[in-house]
């Protein structure tokens, strides 16, 4: 019996390290352009014109990041990413926590329709909402303000979140439901004290993705925010590097004071990420 159950996990065994090692090869492929960028980023332009791209450089030397961060002002340009992504992120989970209530719990006439339309409107191209809303903002005296960008991006993350919810909340135990009744809670108090707080596991996930997907955000707010003083992290190096950069060492630095942001963000609430796809919606 000991040998058995030993020839039958040797290559169950086996297996599990091949995967390992392929996982492994494949964390070294996902890290290895931004260990190039960081790199490069460190070098002075001598240095990366006399020994190339791929050598470690000679010494280390932060010129190009400061230089960097002087020409786009980036803590405002940070705070900018920062406000807009946060507002979004909050504003748009509480729209979709609202919307999938009254669709998924609530039940309302057309609740079909109405996550197809939700759909449709995930499935839009952004090229297809540039003029549309360009002319919009310029009607209401919203263009080229962060409130623009910020209300265009809750009602489109805000649709996915509804779409997402809507399938999870219709799943809810409905005993909870009648037992909170029972107990008098209204819907407003049944929503808060009792879906929320079963849910937090999701909402945390949709608040973080909501996050990244509007930080990350480049043709929008490059229409919407024309002034420097508005521009995002993303859209302050697009323009950065058609404009004043043409050296390489300079656009690593740029490049990387664009990833780090995202990392750090990552990094807090990898946890958090962890935590609400194992657990998942509701228990």
């Amino acid at each position: 019996m000991p040998k058995s159950i030993a020839t039958a996990g040797g290559p169950r065994t086996r297996r599990g390290y091949a995967v390992l090692v392929a996982f492994a090869l494949l964390a070294v492929f996902m890290v290895l352009p931004f260990g190039f960028v960081l790199l490069n980023a460190l070098k002075t332009s001598s240095d990366y014109s006399a020994h190339g791209p791929l050598a470690l450089p000679k010494a280390i030397s932060f010129d190009n990041v400061r230089t960097f961060w002087n020409l786009v002002d980036f803590t405002h340009v940070l705070w900018n990413s920062v406000l807009i992504s946060g507002c979004v992120a909050l504003c748009a989970v509480v729209l979709s926590v609202l919307n999938a209530y009254a669709i998924g719990i609530g039940r309302i006439k057309g609740r079909l329709w109405i996550l197809v339309a939700f759909l449709i409107a995930n499935l839009l191209p952004q090229e297809g909402l540039v003029y549309p809303l360009y002319y919009l903002a310029k009607q209401t005296n919203l263009y080229d303000t962060r409130l623009a960008v910020i209300i265009v991006f809750t009602v489109i993350q805000s649709a996915f979140g509804t779409y997402l919810l809507s399938s999870v909340l219709s799943a809810f135990p409905r005993d909870i439901l009648e037992a909170a009744r029972i107990d008098g809670a209204g819907k407003l108090r049944i929503l808060w004290q009792v879906v929320v707080p079963v849910s937090r596991p999701t909402l945390a996930v949709m608040l973080t993705f909501f996050f990244i997907w509007t930080w990350n955000e480049f043709l929008l707010p490059l229409v919407f925010l024309v002034s420097n003083q508005n521009q995002t992290v993303p859209v302050a190096l697009g323009v950065a590097q058609g404009e004043h950069i043409v050296d390489v060492t300079m656009q690593a630095a740029s490049g990387l004071l664009g990833i780090i942001p995202a990392v750090v963000f990552f990094l807090i609430f990898q946890r958090t990420l962890t935590r609400g796809v194992t657990v998942g919606a509701v228990k």
